[in-house]
């Protein structure tokens, strides 16, 4: 039987025991799931927490540059959880929900391509990918984005939704007033629904 497995990646200046009470609230209403926290590869330039990918520097022009090179360490995080826990993505079933940093992170492993994913949640993200983008299979995916993000635009989402769409994936949006740079409540409830119905 196959294994459903769900990796929660944090954003820059955290850490994935930050992700791990998100897990605990979810593994009480989704059931038989691998729900996996890990932190990222490098210490984050803040000086708190880690983060995928630095952002000293960053631009719009150079963002995707840098997700690129983010991959081999990202590859390998996840890789190590894979051999750790027994997962193999072929046939085990894996969700990916990332916030912030973490959701691009998520979005460039679905447009990348690199991963047979089941499913991809992306709070407060932003699709930043350098193209072409890849496509072997249709993924759900769910993008949930505060209208008050001072951090990352919700319209970073909508764009996201878009070009996802487009290339045919099966994209529900969640656009919520008043909430910041955030997993809200609402945003906790949608994903529990969205993941449960991945591993049905």
């Amino acid at each position: 039987m196959s294994k459903k497995v769900a990796i929660l990646l944090h954003g820059v200046g955290s850490n994935g025991a930050d992700m791990a009470p998100l897990a605990s609230h979810w593994q009480q209403q989704v059931k038989d799931v691998l729900w996996l926290t890990p932190n990222a590869p490098f210490h984050s330039d803040m000086g708190n927490g880690y983060q995928w990918f630095s952002l000293q520097g960053i631009t719009n022009a150079n963002r995707p540059e840098r997700i690129a090179a983010a991959r081999s360490a990202f590859d390998a995080q996840l890789n190590t959880l894979f051999s750790q826990y027994d997962i193999d993505p072929r046939h085990d079933r894996v969700v990916l929900v990332g916030f912030s940093q973490g959701a691009m992170m998520s979005l460039d492993a679905l447009v990348s391509a690199r991963y047979p994913l089941t499913g991809v949640v992306a709070f407060s993200g932003r699709l930043a990918s350098p193209m072409p983008y890849q496509i072997k299979q249709a993924v759900p995916v769910l993008l949930v984005h505060g209208l008050s993000d001072p951090v990352v635009p919700h319209t970073e989402s909508a764009s996201a939704a878009t070009a996802l769409t487009a290339l045919g994936h099966k994209v529900s949006s969640q656009f919520e007033p008043g909430i910041p740079h955030t997993i809200s409540a609402s945003g906790v409830t949608a994903a529990a629904s969205f993941i449960k119905h991945c591993f049905e």
